[in-house]
């Protein structure tokens, strides 16, 4: 890729940017190519993405950010497609974006969301939307003519003007296309036995000795050829020094929870004592197989732009076991709106540190009890890049019929509310808003609330009719235990 370099062309520059979208926009190349060709007096410049290069407009696949906000602050008109992150950068640098939304029934976009999204700026004088070439070629005329009337004061980002944008970011999230599942790089290929990174585990831990000294040993017995450091951080308990041994040759460190308490508190203790590239979690009930942390650290040496890895799990509650593997390679932002996907579990995740201390922000120490914040942080980390998840077995999950929220109804209603308040865009996802009202509603009903639990599951039927766990609320709120419940779900591997 080559950027557009500084020129000592002196024409007024019209910059045209496509996005990075894989559907072809030639229908808007064509229309810039004609205007070049009739105005040799004017630099028309495409960053043109997956769509064929122009053939008499300059033309680039892709630009960094930086330059593009450099060319924007130059260009005496810009023109995009219907991109909330363009248009947004456009008003940032004091120009009235020209806008051509992608249609899809010009197999130019997945749906229709860019037409309503344009029209709607359109309609608030956000943008000069233009749907033919006729109308692009005037406008341009006009821009070049009197271009005070494309400057605009930057308050690109107040009132009307960030309601509507923020709308249509979050459009662009639920909408985009399901990302194409790459395959998993293989450990095979990563670097000899010293190239391997460190890897910091985080494991908190409260009134499990036996069992956290297993996870430690299913920690040490890892495959991994580089370094793996476990720092086991007690919440309201005592440190146990003599863990310091417990991982052989691998280093044990113990701390004492030095933030909130609760679990989230104790995983930021760890983050934060880390001093390496790469953190993992684990709970002191989990184990991890032996190929797990190999397999997980080959995809991000392969792929620098990825985040967080997690892979599949096998949960073993009451004598039973059941298999939990997701069987996609990719999961999106959108994906994680409608369904918990709880294959990911939190004892499956490893992250590049410097998304969790410089990105998104660690984890989130409001939540309720800390109640789902794995869940809320992988809502987060989606937010930036798709995870990946590598669909085989590495974690044995130990469901206990005694857990920490076993009970704590009132808890897991407030967490799941305060969830649903911190991200609106559960609104927009009828299922997926369904599903955790439908939590809301069985958690209401277990802890005795009927008037509350009716209302939630009302709610929730409203929603998304067949959404099951209004259902089963209603079925609590007649007197089915809440706890029978529960244990028939957990011996399939599944929960509320």
């Amino acid at each position: 890729m080559t950027q557009p370099e500084t020129t000592t062309d002196h024409r007024p520059l019209i910059l045209a940017t496509v996005g990075t979208d894989h559907h072809p926009f030639d229908r808007l190349v064509d229309w810039l190519d004609a205007y070049a060709a009739d105005h040799p007096d004017v630099r028309v410049l495409v960053q043109h993405g997956a769509t064929r290069a122009p053939a008499r407009a300059e033309g680039i696949d892709f630009i960094d950010p930086a330059r593009l906000g450099a060319l924007m602050g130059e260009a005496t008109a810009i023109v995009t497609h219907g991109g909330p992150a363009t248009i947004t950068g456009a008003r940032r640098a004091g120009r009235l974006p020209i806008a051509v939304a992608r249609d899809p029934e010009l197999d130019e976009h997945v749906d229709d969301h860019q037409l309503r999204f344009i029209a709607r700026l359109d309609r608030a004088r956000l943008v000069r939307s233009c749907c033919s070439q006729q109308q692009l070629t005037a406008t341009l005329d006009k821009a070049l003519d009197q271009p005070a009337d494309f400057r605009i004061d930057t308050e690109g980002t107040d009132g009307a003007s960030s309601t509507a944008l923020q709308a249509g970011r979050i459009i662009d999230l639920l909408t985009a296309d399901t990302p194409e599942q790459p395959p998993i790089p293989s450990a095979e290929a990563a670097p000899a036995d010293s190239g391997w990174p460190d890897v910091t585990v985080v494991v908190p831990t409260r009134d499990r000795p036996e069992l956290l000294r297993r996870t430690l040993r299913s920690i040490a017995a890892q495959d991994y050829p580089g370094r793996v450091i476990s720092v086991v951080v007690y919440d309201h308990d005592d440190p146990d020094v003599s863990l310091a041994t417990a991982g052989g040759d691998r280093p044990v460190r113990v701390l004492t929870n030095a933030s909130s308490p609760g679990l989230a508190g104790a995983r930021n203790t760890g983050i934060l004592a880390a001093r390496t590239d790469l953190v993992a979690f684990c709970d002191d009930d989990d184990t991890w197989l032996p190929g797990k942390l190999r397999s997980q650290v080959a995809v991000l040496l392969a792929e620098p732009e990825t985040e967080v890895v997690c892979c599949g799990i096998r949960v073993v509650y009451d004598r039973t076991e059941a298999r939990r593997v997701l069987d996609r390679t990719a999961v999106t932002f959108a994906d994680l709106l409608r369904s918990r996907l709880t294959e990911l579990h939190p004892s499956t995740f490893l992250i590049r540190r410097e998304a969790l201390v410089g990105g998104c922000g660690p984890v989130s120490e409001t939540i309720p009890g800390s109640y789902g914040e794995d869940y809320e942080l992988l809502l987060r980390l989606a937010r930036r890049a798709p995870i990946r998840n590598i669909p085989e077995e590495g974690v044995r999950v130990l469901w206990h019929r005694n857990s920490h929220f076993s009970g704590r109804w009132q808890t897991i209603s407030t967490a799941l509310r305060w969830l649903l308040a911190q991200y609106p865009e559960f609104r927009l996802v009828r299922r997926g808003f369904a599903r955790v009202a439908g939590q809301i509603a069985f958690a209401e009903a277990a802890s005795g609330r009927r008037g509350a639990s009716l209302e939630w599951a009302l709610t929730t039927l409203r929603a998304h009719p067949a959404e099951a766990r209004a259902y089963l609320a209603l079925a609590v709120i007649g007197g089915l235990p809440a706890g029978l419940v529960l244990r028939t779900l957990h011996r399939r591997g599944k929960g509320v």
